[in-house]
């Protein structure tokens, strides 16, 4: 937690305090689980505030901050613990909401917006960050093997879903990260389908998106089945193409590539296959403290990768009246390339 304000106070220009209202990156400062509180940084003080229902928990929860019980309005409180402290120049997190940035305005303080500045630091993640991510995805995995018995013909899709929702929970997940995606032959096309009373037929792709947790950290994986039926040769087809980009985009990760480079390598091998069109997500995201955080795999964004950053590599192809593919796993950022989180089989299975 130390190195992690150092990082913190190292951006400090032009101001005397910071303050932190995003719960997760207090989490990722404090360890505090709550649901309510603020930080206030200076070069010398951690403040933590929070309200009465958590004063306990904060007291058990956090180490060297100083806790301070909030009675009124949220504004004020900021406005009066920055007087204290001889705060005039509050740095603030750019993700308050617009009625909270109105109120402190009306303060007598000098507001500088910061972007992301801790965001970039929890892209990296520590040694027990990484441990708790693989929990999170044996977890998950563990899951799957629970349920891959029943997934067959005339089973329906929020069926599965329900089922991989209960083993997550008993496999030791407090949290489901996201609402779990099943979505079978023609709902396939829609990359985050919602799962339906659908029952899964012969020739069906299906895909299931899921992930797990481990102390408040999440994975997230996304594997495609087939139904064994006729007519399937397109979709072994597309299948195959999307596993390829999947191989191709993981072994070109290496410190120092840019997220776009990866998102290339993928798109390349799905665009030379004539399938461009159908590929229109993001290669990739990090996962961490939540399930979508940096740094992006993405066309459009250019993003530096560096040893120990955790992301998904999730190539896809989505065929209107036909189905979809997506094959997501995990890598973590090594020294020399990338390392497989997730152990699920990535090829082709006909049930």
């Amino acid at each position: 937690m130390n190195l992690r304000l150092a990082g913190i106070r190292q951006s400090f220009q032009g101001i005397e305090g910071f303050l932190v209202t995003d719960m997760n990156n207090i989490r990722y400062l404090t360890g505090f689980t709550g649901s309510s509180g603020f930080l206030l940084i200076t070069k010398a003080r951690n403040i933590f505030v929070t309200d009465f229902r958590y004063k306990e928990q904060a007291r058990t929860e956090t180490s060297g901050w100083d806790i301070v019980i909030e009675k009124g309005e949220r504004p004020k409180t900021v406005s009066t613990l920055s007087r204290k402290l001889g705060i005039k120049r509050l740095g603030f997190e750019m993700s308050v909401s617009y009625e909270f940035f109105r109120r402190l305005s009306k303060r007598d303080l000098i507001l500088r917006p910061f972007r992301n500045t801790i965001e970039r630091l929890r892209a990296v993640k520590d040694d027990e960050e990484i441990e708790l991510i693989k929990e999170a995805v044996t977890r998950a995995e563990s899951a799957f093997f629970d349920v891959k018995p029943y997934i067959r013909k005339g089973i329906k899709e929020n069926k599965i879903a329900m089922m991989f929702e209960e083993r997550l929970k008993k496999r030791g997940c407090r949290h489901i990260p996201f609402d779990i995606i099943v979505a079978s032959g023609k709902n396939s096309s829609m990359p985050h389908a919602r799962p339906s009373e659908k029952m899964l037929d012969a020739g069906d792709l299906v895909v299931i998106d899921w992930g797990g947790e481990a102390g408040g950290y999440f994975s997230d994986m996304t594997r495609t089945l087939l139904i064994r039926g006729a007519n399937t040769g397109k979709k072994k087809e597309i299948y195959h193409i999307v596993f390829e980009a999947n191989k191709k985009a993981v072994s070109v990760i290496t410190p120092g590539i840019d997220g776009k480079k990866i998102d290339n390598s993928a798109r390349y091998v799905i665009k030379k296959a004539g399938y461009g069109e159908f590929f229109g997500h993001g290669t990739g995201h990090g996962v961490g403290l939540q399930v979508h955080e940096s740094p992006h795999i993405t066309w459009n964004k250019k993003e530096s990768i560096k040893e120990d950053m955790v992301f998904t590599i999730e190539p896809g192809i989505y065929v209107p009246g036909l189905g979809g593919v997506r094959i997501e796993d995990m890598v973590a950022v090594g020294k020399k390339g990338a390392v497989l989180l997730t152990k699920l089989p990535r090829e082709l299975e006909v049930i």
